[in-house]
């Protein structure tokens, strides 16, 4: 357990003891707190933070032992009580499980036994016993894994013949059985929609509702052993690994599966985050952990396309641990590209409906960004300015490798002469007032043709920082010729951006990227369209659009908080 390795060199050389007999035997089972770091890598979070800081708030079970260990995460270090089942012929403990309100510890064993104990005091508090099995015990076989609800009201149990047992947690009495016919090797329970997920060896996932205490949904497609599954935070997808090297996303609502990739390592373990944004993996005979990025959550909803939908599976290559490797991988043609250019953004009608505001389907993040551009640079400064070497080349190397790519290359004089003669012809025929970027150049001439929807779609593709560059180059520096605004072919391409935004708030479209362009826009230029008249009045305009817009949307929020408000506080 690596929450102990810290000291246990010191403690071992202390006592004159080798280290490995300090060392417990590897962990095969534990539950552990919500909030804990470890919950993101290794397992499935189980809700005991609200004891957590009182007393221990881990537990694992250890191979071929017969005790359950408990941990106090908060110091990383082992608790002071050892859980030891109340039998007098002892096995293994195989599984266990810790109580929604953190207090309560359960465990199970190789003989079938299940018992609770209290975290605090390490006391046994009771054991589920089945009358109806040949013996005292709660199954006959190996008990595979258990589970408490989120208000303590039912514990789940699994044995290894395929037994399913839900029992009253406080009474210990048994309130239900499944028999699933094949022999049970997981099981995965989820607090908040009350399903539970086992795993079997005709290689079947079962979900079973333990409130209605019906089987409800069936998956099949691997074809070898399952190594793990998991729930997303929402609980409507459920994620399963296979020895195999499958990994496949099952829509628990649809009842279908969504997603599935084939690796050249099999997978191990797997666990998604809360935010449902990253995936960690970990696969055989691999040290590390790898992680995935969830395509829907940074791109748009209709802009990403799934590996594998319905029975197809596609094989990838598991992520890269350099950026070196990442390059090659990207130029790898056989490594399956994502297509976005076939997509085609459908927020925009052709005939928008009344009062009805769409959004612009781009991440959150890359128009959260636009409003904290300034703490995101701030953030992103650099401590300390980079240091020079100690011992520089007084000649910097023309090849940067043995693989004879050249860094500097030799410019022809008479080449680059004619190239900036020709620049400068061209700067003189476009004339003062032309726009010189593609920003404006898409400004101008959507402006032309009054139609912004080209200049929408070209601005939603470019980055947070080429956004602000964009609008900051058309910042007026100093005012020698403030009373001449024909002189400023700025001051021209900010009216047509304030005109640009009166288009798209009337147009009731892409309302959270406008917000957020609207935002940087005015703490850019605010001071100049303050002091410009013509400006003013295009800003005027453009605040009783506003005003009128976010009016009808507030009353559209108000409705609903009121409806939740209402709902919430119903008995049904």
């Amino acid at each position: 357990m690596e929450l102990y390795h810290q000291k246990v060199g010191c403690k071992g050389s202390k006592a004159s003891i080798k280290e490995e007999e300090i060392k417990l035997k590897p962990v095969i089972a534990f539950d552990v707190g919500i909030s804990s770091f470890l919950t993101f890598f290794l397992s499935t979070p189980i809700l005991a933070e609200i004891r957590e800081r009182d007393w221990c708030n881990v537990v694992t079970c250890h191979m071929d032992t017969a005790q359950a260990y408990v941990w106090r995460l908060q110091n990383f270090v082992i608790g002071e009580h050892i859980l030891t089942p109340s039998l007098e012929n002892q096995t293994a403990v195989k599984a266990c499980a810790i109580s929604a309100c953190g207090n309560f510890a359960v465990i199970g064993t190789a003989g079938g036994w299940i018992e609770r104990f209290n975290l605090q005091s390490g006391i046994s508090r009771g054991s589920y016993v089945d009358m109806s099995e040949s013996r005292s015990c709660a199954h006959d076989g190996e008990v595979v894994g258990v589970a408490c609800d989120s208000t303590n009201t039912l514990m789940i149990s699994a044995g290894y013949h395929g037994d399913i047992k839900v029992w009253d947690f406080k009474g210990r009495e048994q309130k239900s059985r499944w028999e699933i016919g094949c022999p049970v090797v997981k099981i995965l329970y989820h607090r908040s929609n009350g399903l539970l997920a086992t795993v079997a060896d005709d290689l079947i996932i079962r979900l079973f509702d333990v409130v209605a205490l019906r089987m409800v949904r069936k998956f099949e497609g691997h074809v070898d052993r399952i190594t793990d599954m998991c729930f997303s935070e929402d609980g409507k997808w459920l994620l399963s690994s296979s020895m195999d090297g499958s990994l496949r996303i099952w829509d628990v609502i649809l009842a279908r599966q969504i997603d599935a990739i084939q690796v050249d390592v099999s997978v191990t373990a797997l666990s998604l985050s809360p935010n449902m944004d990253v995936l960690a993996t970990t696969h055989v005979d691999q040290n590390g952990v790898y992680l995935w990025v969830n395509q829907a959550m940074f791109s748009g909803a209709s802009g990403f396309d799934s590996y594998g939908s319905g029975k197809a599976v596609v094989s990838v290559k598991l992520p890269s641990v350099s950026s070196k490797e990442d390059s090659e991988e990207c130029r790898d043609p056989d490594k399956p590209v994502v297509n976005h250019s076939q997509f085609q953004d459908s927020s925009r009608l052709d005939r928008q409906i009344p009062d009805l505001v769409t959004l612009s389907l781009l991440p959150k993040s890359q128009w959260q960004s636009l409003i904290n551009l300034d703490i995101i640079k701030a953030r992103n400064k650099p401590i300390e300015p980079p240091k020079k070497p100690e011992k520089a080349p007084f000649f910097l190397p023309s090849i940067p490798s043995l693989s004879g790519e050249v860094l500097f290359k030799a410019s022809d004089s008479s080449n680059q002469e004619t190239g900036t003669k020709a620049d400068e012809a061209g700067k003189t025929a476009k004339g003062p007032g032309s726009p010189e970027s593609d920003f404006l150049k898409q400004l101008h001439s959507s402006a032309q043709m009054n139609d912004f929807s080209a200049f929408t779609d070209y601005a939603k593709g470019l980055s947070s920082s080429t956004l602000d560059m964009e609008l900051r180059m058309l910042q007026i520096i100093d005012d020698d010729d403030e009373h001449e605004p024909e002189a400023r072919p700025e001051l021209h391409s900010i009216e047509l951006l304030l005109e640009y935004f009166i288009h798209e708030i009337s147009c009731r479209d892409n309302f959270e990227f406008i917000q957020a362009l609207i935002s940087l826009f005015l703490k850019i230029h605010g001071e100049t369209i303050r002091r410009q008249s013509k400006l003013q009045e295009k800003a005027s305009r453009l605040l009783e659009i506003q005003s009128s817009l976010w009016q009808s949307v507030d009353k559209l929020f108000q409705s609903a908080r009121c409806m939740v408000a209402f709902l919430s506080n119903s008995q049904f």
